[in-house]
Parts: C-alpha cells; structure tokens; sequence
C-alpha cells in the first residue's frame, strides 16, 4: 500500500508524495471548525519512509512508519509535538556563501564548525543541535536579512551542545553574534531563535523564551551581550529577569558598535576579548568612578527609569505608591486590620497590573488565608448565613485569579530563616514572574542567633538581607511588623504606633523605604492608613493618612469619602 492510499484511508489528502514538508487539510478539524481556506495540518514525508503529520488548529497528530503502523491521537493542547528538521542528504556549501560570511569577518572554519549550509541557492541554513548531536530546528537567514525556520522544529538554543554544560556562558543576539564570539576565541556563547521583543513583558508563557525550558544550562555566570537597540535594551530585561541578577554580568560596548559582530567587523577580535574582559557584574559591588553611571544618570535625566506605580485608591496614591527595589514595612495595633489591608493592595496591583506575588503569612493556614482573600475577590461574603453569599462559580473564578497571582511559601517541618524564605521566594521570581514578596509577620521568622549577636543586630542583618534582594531582583519587600509596646491615651485607647514601637526601633526606623501604619478607630469604624516614612518623598509618596471604611457586604476597604454603606466591621476582617 502506497503513501498516498494510507493517508486517504486517514482522510488526509497530499499535494504530493515528495520528501519534505507540506501544509494541507485536516480531517480531523475541517470544514467545519474553522475557515475551510486554511491548511493547518503540517505533514513530513521523511526519506527513511517515516510520515509524522500535525495540526496546528486542533492538535490533530500521528504518524506511520515504514511498516505502516498507523498511531493517531488527539493531544492535550498544553503539548507540543516536534518534528525533526528535513536535512538535504548533501548539504551544499558554495563558495557565495563563505564570502557572505566573509564581508561578516567570519571564517570558513568557523561556518564549517558550525555545520552551516546552504539550500536553494538563497537560504543559508543554521542548524541547532541537541546533546546527541541531532539536528532539532534549523534557523534559515537570505543575505538580504529574511528569516523563517523549519516547521515545529524544537525550540532550542543555538550551539546548546557547546554551552550546556559552561559555568559561564554568554548570551547574543542572533546567530551572527555567536559566530563573532566563536571567531573570537569563544565557545561557550549561545541565542535564542526567535530574536528579541519589542517589549519586555517578563511574562512566563511567553514562547520567545521556551528555549529556556527545554535546554538545561549550569551557568553560575551569565554575561548579557545583547543589541545596543531599544529590542536589545527589553531582551537584556527579559533575560536578567529569568537567571537573575545575582548571576548576570553585562557588556558596556564601543559608542559606534551595535552588537558583537559589529565590533568585529570595525574593531577586530582583541576589541571583542577586551569587552567580555571588562564585563560588569549585577549587582556592582566595590568602588566606582562617576562617570562608571553616566548612563544611569542620563536615562533617571530622560526620565528612562521604572516608575512607581498607583494602588487605585486616590485617597491612598496621594501619599503612597509602590516602587519596585524598595523594601516597606506595615505595622499596627493586633486586629487592626494591617494584614487584611495589605491584602488588599496586592489583590489592587495584580488586577491592575498582573503582579505575582510570594507569601511567607504562616500565622493562619493557607486556606483560611485565601478563605479571606477570595471574599475580597469576589466582593462578597464567604460564609454560610450571610447575605449574598458567593456561589460556587464565583468562588472558583476567584480561586483561578488568586492561583495565578499568588504563591504560599510553607515550611510545614520547620520555623523557616530569612534565607530560606529568600531562597524559595527566588524561585518564585524566576520561575513564575513574581513582582513582590511578603513576610507577615517578621515575628513568625525563625530568630536564632549565632555568634553572640545581639537581637537589634540580627534585626538589622534581616532588613540587610530584604533590602538587598528587593534591588537584586528589582522587586517589591513588604514584612508586617507588630509593635512590642503601645502608648495608651487619657481615654483608653492607643495612639497609632510608629516603627519606634517595633522591637529593635531605630534599624526599622532607618532601614526602611516605607513605613505604614493601619489604625482603626472603634468610635466611627474607620481605619486610617498612615505613611510614617517615605524615603524618596514626591517620587513614590509623602508623609500623610489616608481613612477607609469597610464595606461589610463586599468584604473590601472603600476611601471613606466614597463610602455610604454599611459601617460594620464583623471580626472576619481583622487579624
């Protein structure tokens, strides 16, 4: 039984029975799922008498082999089948070619060690490798600058067999660059496939990055040498993001060089040394000259810098606004509500912006926590008895967003240090994206200490260790901090604390870049929030209150000039 006889008893009708690749209908999808114009199954006719085929509409798959054992299945669309790359049996390498690469100052030794070839006297073909030495994708580039790859090919990353396994690796952009770095002397330099992103969305499903995901790497040093464009400036962003800055060096470059092929091409290979030489580590530890942040201060001038960004309440964003690097601090009376506040500003952030956020809250069980939460989701009561009580589908809709915007740290056999939550709060960073972490309370942080430290010592190394990781990861650092003592009025009551009134005082005082205050005040059932501190004032806030309300039905706060409701406050808000 021929190809074309197996296939149609699949319902799957070919162009032609030709080695390669073909887009044609799909039986499984079409006409009528979707526009009966398109042909969405992609099929590979292999020399070895292999046929895999797949659509890109349904995920329709399946294969037979020279046997003909026929396999089908309708995948799960969170899988991805890949289809080796066609490889020419003879892979032509003409002399154009090596002189293409030549007016690049790119030898042919290089070219060569690099498997490039050339196919329809257009395309030069780059092949990427797996670990086997296989070819998994192949990446094709005209001398006029067109691009495309082999279809579902592996996304891998380029010369993978070569850094897999580096300490230190560099990353490019493009495979151009790789080849300069190699021309150079360097082995251990490796691209993406699909180039750089016009903007840097640090989002963890973008595909651009799945190179990332399938290909290992044991770097413990990574130096970023990207473009010197506004692409190269968001996929340095991007790639700092995902290994971190703990690890990552950048490239300073010549003024009149784009790239590192460009600095070959006008400077020569010592030039391209001497930059990978003088990399500069993240974060920049020791001394400096002024002039080292000329750039910096040029872009804080052009206004080039992360802005703070507003809550959403504009009684509240008049005097605080959240700056990712700073690391804050929320104190308040017990069961005056500075948790559930806090809560509130994160749940505010991730529906504005799709902030993540990581969570050391160990005082309450995690259900119980997100029990709270998803009330102020949904903005109604959880509870069996109350007035419009959230139903079933409402729960679950609040408990999607709460499972894509927050993620508990436990460690259920153990009182955690402040490293270890750091550590697993990295995690958290790189892996999923996350834009701030919460330690609520500090008190709930293991306080062993060594050495013959003494408590306001250990206090200061735990605010170190926080500041520094908020700047590290470019992230905001919120701990909730109960006062140890409280001044008392004539009348009864409690004046609102201040970070004097928190043990080891004068380091919270000092250390921070924002403190705040939640206060309720029992007669009129509000809650003020007070900004006790705000260390760059006018850039991220100013010293002020603001007073809520709390709004028993919708289980949120609401700014008390715009309150008209209910004014009881039931105990499931508090503490």
């Amino acid at each position: 039984m021929n190809i074309e006889i197996k296939l149609r008893n699949e319902g799957i009708v070919l162009k032609n029975n030709e080695v390669g690749t073909q887009k044609i209908k799909c039986p499984s999808c079409q006409p009528s799922n979707h526009n009966p114009k398109d042909n969405p199954l992609a099929l590979t006719i292999e020399a070895t008498g292999n046929v895999v085929w797949f659509c890109h509409h349904c995920e329709y798959t399946g294969g037979f082999n020279p046997n003909g054992n026929i396999t089908t299945s309708q995948i799960n669309r969170t899988e991805k089948i890949y289809v080796p790359p066609v490889v020419p049996k003879e892979l032509l390498k003409p002399s154009k070619m090596y002189s293409f690469f030549s007016t690049r100052h790119i030898s042919k030794e290089t070219v060569d060690a690099f498997g490039i070839y050339m196919e329809n006297d257009y395309w030069i073909g780059l092949p990427y490798f797996n670990l086997n030495k296989d070819i998994v994708n192949i990446k094709y580039r005209s001398a006029d600058k067109k691009f495309k790859q082999s279809p579902n090919g592996k996304k891998s990353l380029y010369n993978y067999e070569r850094v897999h396994n580096e300490e230190t690796i560099i990353f490019v952009e493009g495979e151009m660059d790789c080849l300069a770095m190699y021309e150079a002397g360097y082995t251990n330099v490796t691209t993406l496939p699909d180039g750089a992103p016009k903007n840097a969305n640090l989002r963890e499903d973008d595909k651009r990055f799945l190179p990332l995901k399938n290909c290992n790497l044991k770097a413990t040093k990574v130096i970023l040498f990207v473009d010197n464009d506004s692409a190269g400036n968001s996929l340095h962003k991007e790639l700092l993001h995902r290994f971190g800055k703990d690890i990552c060096w950048y490239v300073e470059r010549p003024q009149d060089c784009k790239d590192a092929n460009d600095i070959l091409i006008k400077h020569g290979s010592e030039r391209l040394k001497q930059a990978i030489t003088n990399a500069v580590p993240y974060p920049i530890d020791g001394l400096y000259k002024s002039g080292d942040y000329t750039g910096a201060v040029l872009d804080l001038y052009n206004g080039n810098y992360v802005k703070p960004v507003e809550i959403g309440y504009p009684n509240l964003d008049a005097i605080y606004k959240i700056m990712k690097g700073t690391f804050h601090v929320v104190t308040g009376i017990p069961n005056h509500g500075k948790s559930y506040f806090l809560d509130m500003i994160l749940i505010k952030l991730a529906r504005t912006y799709g902030w993540k956020f990581a969570l050391f809250s160990p005082e309450h069980s995690t259900q119980m926590h997100l029990r709270r939460m998803v009330q102020m989701v949904a903005e109604k009561p959880f509870d069996i008895g109350e007035t419009n009580r959230m139903s079933t589908s409402e729960l679950k809709d609040a408990m999607h967003f709460l499972d894509e915007h927050f993620f508990f740290i436990e460690t259920k056999d153990e009182v955690p240090t402040i490293e270890q939550i750091l550590t697993i709060s990295k995690g958290a960073i790189l892996k999923h994206g996350c834009n701030g972490v919460i330690v609520d309370p500090f008190n709930e942080v293991n306080a062993t200490r060594t050495g013959g430290k003494r408590e306001d010592e250990h206090i200061r190394d735990f605010i170190s260790k926080c500041k520094r990781f908020a700047r590290v990861h470019d992230i905001v650092f919120w701990v909730v901090a109960h006062p140890t003592k409280l001044q008392k009025m004539g009348d009864g009551g409690y004046t609102p604390p201040t970070a004097y009134d928190i043990s080891g005082a004068a380091h919270w005082n000092n250390q921070s870049d924002v403190i705040l205050t939640v206060h309720r005040d029992f007669d009129d059932n509000t809650s003020e929030v007070i900004t006790r501190k705000i260390r760059e004032q006018d850039l991220y806030g100013k010293i002020g209150s603001a007073k809520f309300s709390f709004n028993s039905q919708k289980r949120i706060f609401e700014p008390f000039d715009d309150y008209f409701g209910d004014l009881d406050i039931p105990p499931h808000w508090t503490e």
